[in-house]
């Protein structure tokens, strides 16, 4: 049998275990509601989700101000970017992360707490303050 027919035969099978595996993952992720988070900002910011959310007085102020509510601070927890160069993870036991985020298409960026037990928003900024 010639190489190029051992080919198509390959990539036909192939391409049916596709479609199959995305079927079956699509389902598996619909009905237990897990998500596939390898990349380390994904993994950080899942890991801020599961945990209970505090706010410093700066934040506290800023509520109460209407300049932020809190689904604009949660937002940053599931669309933003995490910045790994401004971030200190060495600390122990909490570590501080930099969440940069857009708000009514201004860009902007928090700083964040990231204890074992909670999580705190520490600060608040614009991107051009």
């Amino acid at each position: 049998m010639p190489f190029i027919k051992r080919l198509g035969y390959f990539l036909f099978g192939l391409s049916i275990g596709l479609v199959f595996l995305a079927f079956f993952f699509k389902k598996k992720t619909s009905e237990t509601g897990t998500s596939f988070c390898y990349l380390p900002n994904c993994r950080v910011l899942k890991d801020m989700r599961r945990k209970p959310l505090f706010f410093s007085e700066q934040i506290d102020s800023l509520l109460a101000q209407k300049v932020l509510d809190s689904t604009q601070i949660t937002y940053f927890f599931t669309e933003g970017d995490v910045d790994f160069s401004l971030s200190n993870t060495k600390t122990n036991p909490c570590k501080t992360y930099v969440i940069h985020g857009k708000i009514n298409d201004k860009e902007a960026a928090i700083e964040v707490s990231n204890c074992p037990s909670k999580l705190e928003v520490q600060s608040f900024r614009w991107k051009d303050e």
